[in-house]
């Protein structure tokens, strides 16, 4: 295993991406820690409004970097003010809600935060542009990111003492950052690619708050840069796995061979007939076996989750989707060939 490898999590192992249905956070807490016991995380439920959302729930996290709610998006504020007021009040509650349903839990425990290049994609400066467009700002924001959640990940492990707190940095946009494909306010141009080294860095640094804990990064777009975020340190890649395709297959040999974990989304995040759980990870092992992988790897090596989040689904699905996942995952664990 590399030096990437500091997962805390057991083989057959399956867990959720983040968003939750609803606004109840006892509610999702419940479900969450009831239904992927052995991996649980940390509920978002933007169905709440503004706030609730995952960047504005990251921006309540962030230091000395404010931010509100305009028509076209989140802006970067001078002061702290009603929208950031309720980001913090959120995140209160849905820690509150998830300490209470944890209580003398011990294992790995997922947050999640959205990372440095999907935020500055997301913020506007103050001309109503993407902070990706100034180096400075980006800068600026990976900075306070990395102190806010230092502070956020040190309140979990307070909460819940037996926890192996996992760090997970949502990265959606973070393909369209490297190919320069992030339009500009007026959607006739796109903002620069953003360098690789500078993007790596950055990741890089964000993986470090972690304090040698896990860090997995998540991205439900396709085209998702596996050979940078190993590079960048990661423990674990959390993707859509129906967005696979061919040429990808040897990089991402690579990275399991080099200690990686996948964490493979094969369950619909949205309102779906559901299969047998074998026949859910049936892709999984059929990869397995195209690189040449040992069979009795397979695992240790991937944690089974949702295609993405789940709050556009419907609350019974949601759980039936969650519970789905530990099923597959025992069965992948049970029979891996």
């Amino acid at each position: 295993m590399s030096e990437n490898s500091t997962q805390k999590w057991a083989a057959g192992a399956a867990t959720g991406v983040g968003s939750m249905p609803g606004g109840d956070a006892r509610e999702a807490a419940k479900t969450v820690t009831g239904s992927v016991e052995s991996f649980p995380y940390l509920p978002e439920l933007p169905a709440r409004g503004p706030g609730a959302d995952m960047i504005g729930r990251t921006l309540g996290m962030l230091v000395e970097v404010y931010g509100h709610v305009e028509p076209s998006g989140w802006r970067i504020s001078d002061r702290p003010g009603r929208d950031t007021r309720r980001a913090h009040s959120w995140l209160g509650e849905d820690l509150d809600a998830l300490e209470e349903f944890t209580q003398g839990y011990e294992g790995p425990l997922k947050v999640s935060a959205v990372g440095p290049w999907t935020l500055a994609t997301a913020l506007e400066t103050r001309n109503g542009e993407a902070a990706l467009g100034d180096p400075g700002a980006c800068r600026d924001l990976a900075a306070s990111l990395a102190e806010g959640l230092r502070g956020h990940l040190a309140d979990v492990r307070r909460r819940v003492p037996g926890a192996q707190v996992v760090l997970q940095l949502d990265e959606p946009s973070l393909t369209a950052v490297l190919q320069g494909r992030v339009k500009t306010a007026s959607g006739y141009r796109t903002h620069r690619a953003v360098d690789r080294v500078a993007v790596e860095g950055a990741l890089r640094d964000l993986v470090a708050v972690a304090e040698g804990g896990p860090v997995v990064v998540h991205s439900c777009a396709p085209e998702v840069p596996f050979g940078l975020l190993r590079r960048a340190g990661v423990t674990g890649v959390s993707f859509d796995f129906s967005l696979l395709t061919e040429r990808e297959e040897e990089v991402i040999g690579e990275a399991v061979e080099g200690g990686t974990t996948l964490f493979a989304g094969v369950v619909p995040g949205v309102d779906s007939r559901l299969s047998d759980p074998a026949g859910s990870v049936m892709g999984v092992r059929t990869l397995w076996r195209r690189l040449g992988l040992t069979p009795g790897t397979l695992s240790e090596s991937v944690v089974l989750t949702p295609t993405c989040g789940l709050a556009g689904a419907s609350p019974a699905y949601a759980r039936s989707a969650l519970a789905h996942c530990a099923r597959a995952a025992r069965s992948l664990a049970d029979n891996p060939e």
